[in-house]
């Protein structure tokens, strides 16, 4: 993705199933679960970059003895920065007492982040908000340990204003109104209430105050308590949650919208956002680890029991398209195939394109996630070719020439690494003239790469806003003189904003809303503005609204839109031609038949909540209100 487009957020938790002893026996150390937290945020920083943040719970420690311990950063380099501190103090500890190194017991009592039961977390700040206060887990501290509650997640929630009113009606007084506070606080409040439930039973049973503790830490059905807290949650999440006493979950929406894959072993349970992390940290089989199904959590008790709970009703599946287009590292083995498919099925219209003249072409990719793709692209453009090769030599029979057919076989797709993307400018001028020309620089060229009057196929991830596209791509492999620029994007055109998780909020962000509005412009039809405008305003205050602003795209087709588009990214200087070429709905479904969330390229929501932020940002819109819609 060209565009920087800010998303997602990365979740990972271990429980050790094993006494801290049995780590350091058999891998040498009773760091071992820190080690491999490291290793477990490393492999999803691809998730969050803003910041990182490390919690751990020690099971049965005694009273007066810390047993919780978190450390958050917003450093430049988050997830390096936490465990310099972690490490840091692990060492200080050792190094004062050389006796201890091998003593888990001491380690245990007397260093912090050294327990059973961690949790990790890389976060994107998609509210633009970076200080170290919004950085996950979050934590709810109390003096009973049942009641304490650490809490992280990936997510966006839709209806943070309802959730918020119901915490007030409740009775409580959240201290702002932000999705991460009022879930933590939701699922607090039902916590407490399970706490104090269990605790009053076990006294009428005839057991003292102190004898309730571990009976409650047995009791607690943490799956009720998420039933209750999530029943009004609307949006995309996959939510981790530790109790201070060692339970600990994973909750996944119904919709499947946010990812969460879990592994269990005799050593450990293992949950996370990305399955190719736990594959590589824990040296297992893509089959060995499982997908939580939508609207059902993952629980582990403190005995480490583990459970998969159905918490809320699973809807139709629409887990996020773009994980599989984009935010995903590739090397999961479904992602990597899907990719190189969404490449494959853009050949037919690349083809058409550059006017089958393969000869005259030149292949590439921006960025480098887009090189799978590329390769799927890659790999049809050689199968057309051998089908054309094939063809030709039967055509001509056995008195063809060496030379003939050296000449047909010499034929083959012409791949250049046209464009290098430079370390970061900082644009430090403040005139808007000298910073369009910095940003014109953030890519470089391979000079040589293209023969003028060639033809240039350049496939990336996706084309957004088109910023970056037309301040810097255009213009700087213009200057290799090709008579043609095709740019192809291997997702559709992104049409609605996205509210379960992803920084893409603005209808007028979107170079295919912009390109729309030109045409009615162009047509003269900008009456149905101010009517979208006007059923958006009527629904303002329905549950369940339907997307209004679907009719604003009605009238065009997908490639009147790209043209359109094309022509607004085309810097006027430039000499080559352009053209923008999109994939098709169609043929992402085909290349990802089981995650088939798409609402920002048709609108089709898989919440209701989705219909309310796509109306409201029409709204902003329409109002110009440069505000976020949820």
């Amino acid at each position: 993705m060209s565009d920087a487009i800010k998303h997602e957020c990365g979740i990972s938790l271990i429980r050790l199933l094993k006494p801290l002893e049995y780590y350091q026996e058999k891998y040498g150390t009773a760091f071992y679960g820190v080690n491999k937290m490291y290793l477990m945020m490393e492999k999803q920083h691809n998730r969050g970059q803003d910041g990182a943040g490390f919690a751990s719970i020690k099971l049965d420690m005694a009273p007066g003895q810390r047993y919780m311990s978190r450390v958050r950063s917003n450093a430049s380099q988050p997830i390096q920065d936490i465990f310099d501190q972690i490490n840091a103090r692990i060492n200080t500890a050792l190094k004062e007492n050389p006796d201890r190194t091998t003593d888990t017991q001491w380690q245990k009592e007397h260093i912090p982040y050294v327990g059973e039961l961690l949790l990790g977390h890389v976060r994107y700040g998609t509210f633009g908000k970076n200080s170290i206060e919004s950085v996950h887990p979050f934590l709810r501290q109390n003096n009973w340990m049942h009641r304490n509650l650490i809490v992280a997640g990936n997510f966006n929630m839709t209806n943070v204003r309802e959730l918020f009113d119901n915490l007030v009606t409740l009775g409580q007084h959240p201290k702002e109104m932000a999705d991460t506070i009022t879930v933590m606080e939701k699922i607090g409040h039902f916590l407490d209430d399970a706490v104090a439930k269990l605790y009053k039973q076990i006294k009428k049973e005839g057991f003292t105050k102190l004898e309730a503790t571990p009976l409650i830490a047995e009791r607690l059905k943490l799956g009720k308590i998420l039933r209750k807290s999530s029943k009004n949650w609307d949006g995309g999440y996959a939510m981790a949650g530790l109790v201070g006493h060692g339970d600990a979950f994973v909750l996944r929406d119904p919709s499947g919208i946010r990812p969460a894959y879990y592994y269990q072993d005799d050593e450990v349970v293992v949950v996370a956002s990305e399955r190719p992390a736990i594959q590589t940290v824990f040296n297992t089989s893509y089959d060995q680890v499982k997908e939580l199904p939508p609207g059902a959590a993952v629980i582990v008790k403190k005995d480490g029991g583990l459970s998969v709970e159905q918490i809320q009703e699973p809807r139709q599946r629409k887990a996020c398209s773009f994980e599989r287009i984009y935010f995903s590292r590739g090397n999961d083995k479904e992602i990597y195939e899907e990719r190189k498919e969404l490449g494959r099925l853009l050949f037919p219209q690349i083809l058409k394109a550059i006017d089958e003249d393969l000869r005259h072409t030149v292949f590439s990719y921006i960025p480098n996630t887009a090189e799978t793709s590329f390769l799927g692209m890659l790999r049809e453009a050689q199968n057309y070719l051998n089908a054309k090769k094939e063809e030709q030599i039967l055509a001509r029979g056995p008195e063809m020439t060496r030379e003939e057919l050296h000449e047909i076989l010499d034929v083959r797709p012409r791949i250049e690494k046209v464009a290098i993307k430079d370390a970061k400018l900082r644009t430090f001028i403040t005139q808007d003239s000298s910073r369009d020309d910095l940003v014109a620089h953030v890519y470089d060229i391979s000079y040589g790469s293209v023969n003028p009057g060639d033809y240039l196929a350049i496939i990336d991830d996706s084309i957004v806003r088109g910023t970056t596209l037309k301040k810097s791509i255009l213009r700087i492999l213009d200057r290799l003189g090709p008579k043609k620029i095709i740019v192809i994007s291997s997702a559709p055109q992104i049409r609605y904003p996205d509210c379960y998780g992803i920084d893409m909020a603005k209808l007028e962000d979107f170079i295919a809303f912009r390109a729309a509005y030109a045409l009615h412009q162009d047509r003269g039809t900008t009456e149905v503005i101010e009517d979208i405008y006007k059923q958006c305003q009527a629904s303002a205050e329905e549950a369940e609204p339907e997307n209004f602003v679907k009719a604003f795209y009605e009238p065009f087709t997908a490639e009147e839109l790209s043209v359109k588009i094309a022509e607004l990214l085309s810097p006027t200087e430039i000499k080559a031609e352009v053209q923008i070429i999109y994939q098709t709905i169609e043929n992402l479904h085909q290349a990802c038949p089981h995650n088939l969330g798409d609402w920002y390229f048709t609108g089709d929501y898989p919440t209701p909540g989705g219909n309310r932020v796509v109306n409201r940002a029409f709204m902003n819109f329409y109002e110009g209100k440069n505000q976020r819609a949820y």
